[in-house]
């Protein structure tokens, strides 16, 4: 696989008039490399004994109040690299970053950061070498040649993903997507397993060492002198704080893992909220590892599988491609492509506040089974998969008109995985519709009905899906034909919703609906 090869087209790309956005050098291999948090493996270098600059900043957790082991996470993984890199590494701890290179005088290069305002940081910066963003499989540069003379409606990521996986030839039979089919995607939308049983092992969870107690036991002095605040619980650390604990978890997907991940891939058990998933996100977001070694190991793995005549299904290996290469990459650069202004649209008018109960996570202030659930494991473990985000917590949001800035700073503030540039694009435009249709052509709104039929959290639950008024109403399904009733002239024009609002016109009881859930409002259901 050829992970850096230019996207079709080639040629210069088009002047950026941001400076944030600029055409930025290659390497800078004689500087010190300032490696922020979120940019901790090895690709980040250009040479194996490249001096580091390392920063742990506690003003960081000031400003926002994290999830207890998101914080652990970072601090975790950053004082690990600091470990391993030895005296190769200045690591500095301070209150800010401002104060940390104030002791620095020699030269520095860092590769493009991830956010707005990290990247303006460092532009202003004397000394600092600005270097192109690394920790993606595409460019920017060649994403911006693939966008040139397209209409932010016709920035789709499937057309994207087609010319990603042309230009680096991955899952490619000569000039042809390898099966004959480009997404699989039809393939991976079973429910649960009727016994409530995927067929994969649990991932193998890493083993905490005396830098995570350390770690811990400077959150709970930061906590107990109030100088931070944290949301959700503490616990042992799920998730890899190192490139080589992340590798091995990947090579233990690909093993045991990735022949169950397609067709359950959007389904939700609340007993395994683990399903086949190869919990990596918040490696990758940690820039533990490379992307394209990911796609690449994914790729040898079914190749691999085929010669030995037990082929790993092709379902399953495209669709998790198209996470790490696909939607992960998109969402990135529409992050930049967007602008700067794109995070503050509010398309269908939603102006509720994140509720109480929700931004403290008090799962059992809810009667809602799939809510509480949901919410229990966010409090538990900073993490859950896609479809709990967009179909519970999203769908909630999005059906009792939250402002969409706001519950997009909760999904950053309390995912392990949460960047501003992953929940930007995520929330704003696909869970929330309020970009008018820029990255999903319809929003994705669902009564009781798909939760049902995709899940095991409606069996016991005190609301019944199929019912909209009354006290066992489901909160979800009342509230998508409320949704409907209140976006009806918003969504008019939108064929793809032609259907749903068309049946708002044969519900006899749309009034009760509505207004017993006005009445509801954000109150826990």
């Amino acid at each position: 696989m050829a992970a850096r090869r230019s996207a079709p087209g080639g040629g210069p790309g088009p002047a950026a008039g941001d400076p944030a956005l600029a055409d930025f050098p290659a390497q800078a291999p004689d500087t010190r490399r300032w490696c922020f948090a979120d940019q901790l493996g090895p690709h980040f270098l250009d040479a194996p004994g490249q001096p580091v600059l390392l920063v742990e900043s506690r003003g960081v957790f000031r400003r926002r109040r994290f999830h207890r082991q998101k914080a652990h996470l970072l601090l975790s993984a950053l004082r690990h690299r600091a470990a391993e890199l030895g005296e190769q590494a200045l690591f500095l701890q301070t209150d800010s970053y401002a104060e940390a290179l104030d002791q620095v005088t020699e030269p520095l290069s860092v590769c493009a950061p991830t956010t707005w305002p990290a990247r303006d940081f460092v532009l202003r910066r004397r000394g600092v070498t600005v270097l192109e963003a690394r920790g993606f499989v595409t460019r920017q540069a060649d994403f911006r040649r693939w966008a040139e003379g397209r209409t932010r409606q016709r920035l789709l990521m499937d057309d994207f993903y087609r010319a990603a996986r042309r230009a680096h030839d991955v899952l490619m039979d000569g000039a042809e997507p390898l099966g004959g089919t480009w997404n699989l995607d039809h393939d991976n939308r079973e429910p649960p397993p009727a016994d409530g049983r995927v067929p994969a092992p649990p991932p193998e969870w890493p083993v905490e060492d005396e830098i995570d107690e350390q770690v811990r036991a400077d959150l709970d002095a930061w906590e107990a002198a109030g100088d931070v605040a944290f949301v959700g619980e503490d616990g042992p650390r799920l998730f890899p704080v190192t490139h080589a604990e992340t590798v091995h978890r990947l090579e233990d997907f690909l093993a045991h893992r990735l022949r169950a991940f397609g067709p359950h891939e959007d389904a939700m058990l609340a007993g395994d909220p683990w399903l086949a998933h190869s919990m990596l996100s918040a490696s990758l977001n940690l820039g533990l590892v490379d992307p394209a070694d990911v796609v690449a190991r994914a790729e040898q793995a079914h190749r691999a599988s085929v010669a030995e005549g037990d082929p790993l299904p092709l379902n399953s290996v495209e669709g998790f491609t198209r996470q790490v290469m696909g939607w992960r990459d998109w969402i990135w650069h529409l992050y930049w492509h967007l602008g700067r202004e794109y995070r503050h649209g509010n398309a269908l008018e939603a102006y509720e506040e994140v509720p109480g109960w929700m931004g403290e996570l008090e799962a059992e202030a809810v009667d809602a089974n799939c809510l509480s659930s949901v919410l229990s494991d966010v409090r538990e473990r900073g993490w859950v998969h896609h479809i709990p985000r967009l179909m519970v917590l999203g769908n909630y949001a999005l059906q009792r008109g939250i402002r969409p800035l706001a519950i997009t700073d909760w999904f950053h503030r309390l995912f392990v995985d949460g960047y501003d540039w992953v929940m930007v694009a995520n929330v704003v435009g696909m869970s929330q519709h309020a970009d008018g249709g820029v990255l999903a052509t319809k929003p994705y709104a669902a009564g009781g009905a798909y939760i049902d039929r995709m899940s095991d959290y409606c069996g016991g639950c005190r609301y019944d899906p199929k019912k909209r008024v009354g006290e066992d109403a489901c909160p979800f399904t009342a509230g998508y034909w409320a949704f409907l009733e209140r976006n009806r002239e918003r969504l008019a024009g939108n064929q793809r919703m032609r259907q749903p609002l068309n049946g708002l016109g044969r519900l006899r009881d749309l009034e009760l609906v509505v207004e017993q859930e006005q009445l509801r409002g954000t109150q826990a259901p």
